[in-house]
């Protein structure tokens, strides 16, 4: 079965995986899946919630580039941290990032994510109308 001629899946090189799409734009919408702060398959800023986060967020640029958008595109975010403690951490780069447009966000604590060593995953979705300004990463 084919994809709708309006449904795309993206996949930056290097970030494949096996059953999964990076993103998937439908329309006027991109949706990007968790990411989080891998590099190479390899887990990097283990035990930084900040190192992790930054480095979520490059992820979740270069994804959105795959599709001709940027962070100012954001719209929605969601985040799992690990624990309360890494919270601020990622809410301070988050905001920094989105300082002059704030996209709708959730963030929530889970009791592990695929790989310990992984304390920040964040999804997102973007519009491909929005005219955002953020900082980037």
């Amino acid at each position: 079965m084919s994809d709708a001629p309006n449904v795309e899946r993206l996949n930056p090189p290097g970030m494949s995986f096996p059953g999964m799409s990076q993103a998937v734009g439908c329309g006027d919408f991109v949706l990007v899946s968790g990411q989080v702060a891998l590099r190479d398959r390899q887990i990097v800023c283990a035990g930084d919630p900040a190192g992790q986060s930054e480095h979520v967020f490059r992820n979740i640029e270069a994804v959105l580039g795959e599709a001709g958008l940027t962070l100012g595109h954001v719209v929605s975010l969601r985040c799992y941290l690990t624990s309360t403690d890494a919270y601020q951490a990622y809410a301070t780069v988050k905001n920094r990032i989105f300082a002059n447009n704030p996209p709708a966000a959730t963030a929530m604590v889970v009791t592990a994510l695929v790989l310990p060593e992984i304390m920040v995953e964040v999804e997102a979705v973007a519009w491909r109308h929005a005219l955002g300004n953020p900082t980037s990463v």
